[in-house]
């Protein structure tokens, strides 16, 4: 039999966390977890990890700090990004990294054990429409460095904020996906607004759309 898989979570939110620990109990070993990127990449350099959970947006720069930081070093450690965001050019830049797969917050917990150890084993692992995205990006078909710039403007939060607005959400169901408050749901849209000179939400959602970002 394959000995257990050794596991660091990496997400910045303890409740999304815990969740996830709970999904994989007795599928595979947590051997650690992490909030932000120093963080993660000390505790992957002390635990040696078979894969690593890895979210896109972290403080300190993001999964794809973590990953310019550890994957060449360590080429044995599997990276499967797990995310909210299904936006292109978070998937591009990730894989782009390093990591080997990148699938969405709303899989459930076999398939997540199973993305898992998909990714152990060397395979690539995606959601269906984000493999979508990577094939488009390397036959050229999607613009990456035009729409990281148009974002540069945007903080990691206020792009979460803008592609759950763009998809439909209300500010109420915003704040449980993402564990904050209405009002600050509120402040992230206003200054996302105010940064792309846009109007209202429905501006957002036709020029999140023309990019592909919903």
């Amino acid at each position: 039999m394959r000995a257990t898989l050794r596991v660091v979570v990496v997400d910045d939110h303890a409740m999304f966390r815990t969740g996830v620990k709970a999904e994989l109990r007795g599928a595979v070993e947590i051997v650690a977890e992490a909030a932000d990127v120093d963080q993660a990449v000390r505790l992957i350099a002390e635990t040696t990890p078979d894969v690593v959970l890895l979210d896109v947006h972290l403080p300190g720069g993001g999964g794809t700090e973590v990953l310019r930081r550890v994957a060449p070093r360590m080429p044995d450690v599997r990276f499967l990004a797990l995310s909210v965001s299904d936006a292109a050019e978070d998937v591009i830049a990730v894989i782009r990294g390093g990591a080997r797969g990148y699938v969405t917050k709303h899989i459930t917990g076999e398939e997540l054990v199973a993305a898992i150890r998909r990714v152990a084993d060397g395979d690539a692992v995606f959601s269906p429409r984000l493999a979508g995205f990577v094939l488009d990006a390397f036959a050229g078909q999607i613009a990456v460095a035009e729409i990281d710039e148009d974002l540069d403007r945007l903080t990691e939060r206020e792009r979460e904020v803008m592609r759950l607005i763009a998809r439909g959400y209300a500010y109420k169901e915003v704040a449980a996906e993402l564990f904050i408050s209405v009002k600050t749901v509120e402040t992230h849209v206003s200054n996302v607004l105010r940064k792309l000179q846009l109007s209202n939400r429905y501006e957002l959602s036709r020029w999140a759309s023309e990019r592909r970002l919903t």
